[in-house]
């Protein structure tokens, strides 16, 4: 008996293992001397790989799984040189990256695994309209691919600027954030709340408060984007909606937690291990929700974008806390057939890595706040680093076939 866990998933497993690893690299430099490594490029590498190699890859996979019109493996088959090619596309990102940064081949890599995303949201929205019964997960599907597209008018922007080497600060900041708005907030966000739906719906009665929180997240998943762009000085009537939109996403997540705290069966379908994960991306989510209201505070948002570690800080509680903490959980109770000792052991490895780097994070942003100096935070942070790997590696080798239930 083995760990069952589709090749697809385990590949997305393997490129994230990989992404710790450039991880480490980074934390190494900037704690000790490694002069012949350019940060920057790597920086782009572990980012473009982490979207493309990691969550893209497992999130499509998973999307994939929920098309019940034919059998899976018919999906696959259709699938397969989607999938594919948004591996080689993010393997592309991986090597030219670290080579040349921002340059002609890995701006053509990042242009092609846009055009993927834009081949897989056309096929699988078709696929989707396919359904017998259309569900409420369904629209949280359609609305991700959509979000994902328009991410890539940041992604083109940039290419655009850099490789006309126009360096303004506002404009080249403003398609950074735009493009990771889009991607945090929107494509990994709204593909994860339509796999929690699949979880509940059909276990609850009351769709009408269910498609309320859909909208509520959807009417504000443009306007907050100017949440990370306070910075701007936007006029007073955009920062009013901008407010409200703050309002609506906690109002709406505090109708989720609600429906499931009243609808105590959506439980039953979970095991232990998954319980906790999607608990912890719960908190997660929730602090990142209540930081981005605290961002409208004019003052908090100056300091907070003017400090790196913070914003380090934040874009890892996103991408580690809550998207990857909840594809762990997702998988572990939907993928497999059982959840080994080993596997567990990497998982706590793992998580406690995300919590002691937010942690630490946090902590260095606070000192830099008050321009204090606390040492060795940067090796700190470098063992942090090789905490996570540990516990991937761990994760990894559980899934081995040789991998027996103890």
């Amino acid at each position: 008996m083995h760990i069952s866990i589709h090749k697809w998933l385990r590949i997305a497993f393997i490129n994230l293992l990989i992404v710790s690893i450039l991880g480490i690299i980074l934390r190494y430099k900037i704690a000790f001397s490694l002069p012949f490594i350019e940060q920057k490029k790597i920086l782009h590498a572990h980012s473009h790989f982490a979207f493309a190699g990691w969550i893209t890859q497992a999130l499509m996979f998973l999307l994939i799984k929920q098309l019940k019109h034919t059998s899976l493996e018919n999906n696959l088959a259709k699938y397969k040189t989607i999938l594919w090619a948004n591996l080689i596309t993010a393997y592309g990102m991986l090597l030219t990256f670290p080579w040349e940064g921002y340059g002609l081949y890995s701006i053509i890599f990042s242009a092609l695994s846009v055009f993927v995303s834009y081949w897989f949201a056309i096929v699988f929205w078709r696929d989707l309209n396919k359904q017998a019964q259309p569900k409420i997960a369904h629209k949280w599907f359609k609305a991700a691919v959509t979000l994902n597209a328009i991410s890539s008018i940041g992604a083109f922007s940039l290419g655009y600027l850099m490789m006309n080497k126009i360096m303004t600060p506002k404009l080249y900041l403003s398609a950074i954030y735009f493009f990771l708005h889009f991607q945090y907030n929107g494509w990994f966000f709204f593909a994860c709340m339509g796999l929690l739906m699949v979880m509940m719906e059909d276990l609850i009665t009351d769709k009408k408060k269910l498609l309320q929180v859909f909208y509520f997240f959807l009417i504000a998943s443009v306007p907050a984007f100017f949440l990370s762009a306070l910075w701007l000085n936007i006029p007073f009537v955009l920062y009013l909606i901008v407010l409200i939109t703050a309002i609506m996403q906690l109002i709406g997540w505090f109708y989720i937690t609600e429906i499931i705290r009243k609808n105590k069966n959506i439980f039953s379908q979970i095991n232990s291990t998954s319980k906790i994960l999607f608990i912890l991306s719960a908190v997660a989510l929730t602090i990142k929700l209540l930081l981005q209201a605290f961002s409208t505070i004019p003052s908090l948002s100056q300091l907070a974008f003017g400090f790196r570690p913070i914003i380090i800080g934040y874009l890892h509680l996103v991408l580690l806390g809550v998207i990857t903490i909840f594809l762990f959980a997702y998988t572990t109770n939907f993928e497999m057939n059982f959840i080994s000792t080993k596997l567990k052991k990497g998982i706590i490895i793992f998580v406690a890595g995300i919590i002691l780097n937010e942690v630490i994070l946090m902590l260095q942003g606070s000192a830099d706040l008050g321009y204090v100096s606390i040492p060795y935070l940067n090796e700190l942070l470098f063992v942090v680093a090789l905490i996570l790997f540990s516990g991937l590696a761990v994760i990894n080798f559980s899934f081995s076939r040789k991998n027996k239930l103890p």
